[in-house]
């Protein structure tokens, strides 16, 4: 069985929480070993479980806040019609 990327996104989850049938992990596996853009959410998505499960606090820069509302708000004029 070959999969292509948006297969594997769909499979992260379960990859990660080691729920994925023999054949579907041995499948998902053989192309996290070649594909750098897989691997990379593979981690991205590791990383946030792992700081998400931490209770530690994280300070974020002065003003961040407003600049993340702003983008958003900005991103959503850019959506609506």
């Amino acid at each position: 069985m070959v999969i292509d990327c948006k297969h594997v996104w769909n499979y992260i989850s379960e990859y990660l929480d080691g729920a994925l049938p023999d054949e579907t992990r041995d499948t998902v596996q053989k192309h996290l070993d070649h594909c750098e853009i897989c691997s990379a959410v593979l981690d991205s998505t590791r990383n946030v479980i792992i700081l998400t499960a931490d209770d530690r606090i994280f300070e974020l820069p002065v003003g961040f806040s407003e600049r993340l509302h702003a983008r958003i708000d900005l991103e959503f004029m850019r959506i609506e019609p």
